[in-house]
């Protein structure tokens, strides 16, 4: 097990009840006892629940009671082929960083426990506490939610790291030879348009700490807007997925919730992300072409329709989010950027 009482990840999603109420579910038992492990004296598991949302790996929460009363953790297992493969070097990764972020004020979980290889575990896992708060995609109260997103992220941004602790340099996620355009486009031109920016070699920059995979489905809200007294009550409460922290350009973070922000809500949310980025206080690319190379960068990976992400979005009820809606969002989302930078 790794350290206790220091920070770790949740995740998100709203939850279903499986059918066993412990952690015995076929191909779980050594999982189950890891997680026993870490439990203390007298506390027993008496609850799983399946949280949807997450793409990645499977999710649940795990109820907890003992003497001292209840509560719950979240226990991350990878399970898909590719994941595994990379899961020693992903969890590793995240647990370090949330390590390092149980000093500062990023709404993060608390770390309870890792097994990267799954030496002890059915599948590489990670447990940690749960986050209050709940994943809001729906288009009202969008506005106000970028508002806080931005904000948020710039906080991130400002994280001082000290060499030694400075997370890795950041991975492209697409490259011109591996972009996939949308087979029944009506503007091709438009993507060879778009492709040929990011042929170009990546602008200079000023590295800052990114998460690297900062966009709704990965926040945690509570409060509805309206307070007791009429205020607003609405705030983020926690910020999950950490395993592809990375160092690099805000340009990048600020790029990936844009485009996330476009196939949610509509281009005009992606497009006014960065200005709200920049109203909080950041600092993006002077050179609208630097600028440009980052957000097309972050925008042709999801090509040719991001169903990726619409398919743990469709469960959080963005049924909304078909294909012909994401890419239709995702093309005329590229045009904006063109035409704007």
């Amino acid at each position: 097990m790794r350290r206790k009482g220091v920070r770790g990840l949740t995740s998100l999603g709203r939850p279903t009840r499986e059918g066993a109420p412990h952690l015995d579910v076929r191909g779980w038992g050594a999982t189950r006892a890891w997680v026993e492990q870490a439990l203390s004296a007298g506390e027993h598991i008496d609850g799983v629940v399946r949280l949807r949302g997450g793409w990645t790996s499977e999710m649940r929460r795990l109820d907890i009671s003992g003497p001292g009363g209840r509560r719950s953790m979240v226990l991350r297992s990878f399970v898909k082929p590719f994941f595994l493969r990379h899961a020693e070097g992903l969890l590793s990764r995240e647990a370090d960083i949330l390590c390092l972020l149980g000093d500062t004020d990023v709404p993060a979980a608390t770390l309870v426990g890792v097994d990267a290889t799954a030496q002890h575990c059915d599948h590489p896992s990670l447990l940690m506490s749960l986050l209050p708060g709940s994943v809001r995609l729906g288009d009202e109260g969008a506005d106000r939610r970028s508002d806080l997103l931005a904000g948020q992220l710039l906080r991130i941004h400002r994280l001082p790291v000290t060499v030694e602790a400075r997370p890795r340099t950041y991975q492209a996620w697409t490259s011109p030879e591996r972009v996939s355009t949308p087979g029944d486009t009506e503007r091709p031109e438009l993507w060879q348009r778009a492709v040929d920016v990011i042929r170009q070699e990546p602008p200079d920059y000023r590295p800052c700490f990114l998460h690297r995979d900062f966009h709704p489905g990965n926040v945690l809200f509570t409060g509805n807007g309206k307070g007791d007294g009429g205020g607003d009550d609405l705030r983020i409460s926690g910020v999950v997925d950490w395993v592809e922290t990375s160092w690099g350009p805000a340009d990048l973070d600020v790029a990936h919730c844009s485009t996330a922000l476009a196939l949610l809500h509509g281009v005009p949310a992606g497009m006014r992300f960065a200005d709200r980025y920049v109203a909080a206080g950041g600092t993006l690319s002077e050179d609208p072409a630097a600028h440009l190379y980052w957000r097309l960068l972050d925008a042709l990976a999801f090509a040719p329709d991001a169903e990726k992400v619409a398919v743990p979005w469709r469960e959080l009820d963005r049924t909304d989010l078909i294909p012909t809606v994401l890419t239709s969002r995702l093309e005329g989302y590229v045009q904006a950027l063109l035409d704007r930078y």
